[in-house]
């Protein structure tokens, strides 16, 4: 199969980019929803033909807890057998796809990306792809084999731990961005966070921001809007919720040429669950 220039597959792609393509990429279905909404639900009632459900709460994070948050990474041998069983290899070509703009998608992104995965995110999601091809979507599951995933650790200069996260709140040189809306940066009280507010010094970059109908803005104008935040020479921290959206402000800098972020995973499950953590509102 014949990429476009210098093989640039990914951060994004188009739907008309996915058809033409799907027999040599997999396919992932990330759904998943904030309000308990079951992902597995949505996709057994119709998905891309070809995608094969991949559950965020199992297979791409750890079991919860105070200090890794609400979805920890899970170990690497535990994200390699689950990556295995999904067809997903070494070798493999993953676009992932939900229906928020990649909100939710962004996270398997990131986790292949950072383990050197080609991966990207198609752009516009369900949405994008039903108003490009109608009601095309199917209810039978594909079949598929396991790949051969090599364990491998999770690369630390991509991370941020909760420590490092509260020294970055300090220093002029890094920048951190908080993906969550506006409304939980304020610290309007809400059913989710464990307290209500945010990181001190963080600055409020919501994913949603970073959408214009469910679908990235375009470079330039991307590029414009992370400028205002982030100076050329300081280096980015991206938190949420639970580790989640925020990979979507990581995929936003990708896709406007800026330099890569950090991911803390824990973000503000686990941030606002410690309590000697000072916290902050607008």
């Amino acid at each position: 199969m014949t990429y476009s220039k210098a093989d640039s597959f990914g951060p994004l792609v188009t739907p008309q980019w996915l058809a033409a393509n799907s027999d040599s990429v997999v396919i992932a279905d990330v759904r998943w929803y904030l309000d308990g909404r079951s992902g597995r639900e949505a996709y057994n009632r119709g998905h891309i033909a070809g995608a094969r459900f991949v559950d965020l709460d199992s297979d791409l994070s750890a079991p919860p807890d105070t200090a890794g948050g609400r979805h920890p990474l899970p170990s690497p041998q535990d994200f390699a057998t689950a990556m295995s069983r999904l067809g997903i290899g070494n070798d493999s070509k993953v676009v992932s796809y939900d229906d928020c703009g990649g909100v939710v998608a962004a996270r398997l992104w990131w986790m292949l990306d950072c383990l050197g995965v080609k991966a990207a995110v198609l752009n516009g999601g369900l949405d994008d792809w039903l108003a490009t091809f109608g009601d095309s979507l199917q209810t039978a599951e594909p079949q598929w084999q396991p790949r051969i995933f090599t364990p491998r650790p999770w690369p630390q200069a991509r991370f941020a731990d909760i420590n490092e996260v509260a020294a970055a709140s300090n220093d002029d040189s890094f920048v951190v961005i908080d993906a969550r809306s506006h409304e939980r940066y304020r610290g309007e009280p809400n059913t989710v966070d464990p307290r209500f507010g945010h990181i001190p010094g963080a600055v409020s970059m919501p994913a949603t921001g970073n959408l214009r109908d469910l679908r990235l803005l375009p470079t330039a104008e991307m590029r414009r809007l992370y400028s205002e935040a982030i100076a050329d020479d300081q280096q980015v921290i991206a938190y949420c919720g639970s580790g989640v959206s925020a990979c979507h402000d990581l995929l936003a800098l990708r896709h406007a040429g800026l330099a890569d972020g950090r991911l803390f995973v824990g973000s503000w499950s686990a941030w606002g669950a410690d309590l000697d953590r000072p916290i902050a509102t607008a």
